[in-house]
């Protein structure tokens, strides 16, 4: 288990350098986008990776770790939108929004801890298409509940999702740097 924590440590840890990087480039913007917004936004990269993955064809360039990079960081833009309801500002300053993603990068972490003690490590043996799938899933799941207004009856709530599908692209980015080593 301590490979795994170190692991993903190491993968949250770089997007979070690339997190705050570009949140001096563009401020807090993306506090303007509502949960849905964002969850589009996760969907619209999750979606692009599976279209690479299906035909092989990356006319864009970028890579797809890149996209899970962004898929990490949008999550926790949205759980930041949905937590931090007392949060009025649009423009947060560096040790504030430095302090929010750190807090639910370690939530984010024990949650981990916790299922991959669980599972038994079972997203070692699973394959980076099926976590887009996985990931893929969330996010329709996430839409229906928005639909609902936010409210489920037996499910786990949006959050949840999000916390999900941040872990399902840390997994990914952990697998996808042993192909490059």
């Amino acid at each position: 288990m301590n490979r795994t924590a170190s692991e993903y440590t190491n993968v949250i840890n770089v997007c979070r350098d690339i997190f705050l990087k570009k949140t001096k480039d563009y401020g807090t913007a993306w506090r303007i986008l509502r949960p849905s917004s964002l969850t589009d936004q996760i969907f619209i990269k999750a979606q692009r990776i599976r279209t690479i993955q299906e035909t092989g064809e990356n006319k864009v360039g970028e890579d797809i770790e890149g996209e899970f990079v962004a898929i990490v960081n949008y999550c926790i833009m949205a759980i930041i939108q949905l937590s931090e309801t007392q949060l009025n500002a649009m423009e947060l300053d560096e040790m504030t929004v430095t302090a929010l993603y750190d807090k639910y990068k370690v939530e984010a972490f024990n949650l981990m801890q916790k299922k991959n003690h669980d599972y038994g490590e079972a997203w070692r043996d699973m394959r980076v298409s099926s976590l887009t799938d996985l990931i893929l899933m969330k996010i329709l799941r996430v839409k229906q509940i928005e639909d609902n207004s936010g409210q489920t009856i037996i499910s786990e709530g949006i959050d949840a999702n999000y916390f999900d599908m941040l872990n399902y692209a840390a997994f990914s980015l952990i697998h996808l740097s042993k192909l490059k080593a």
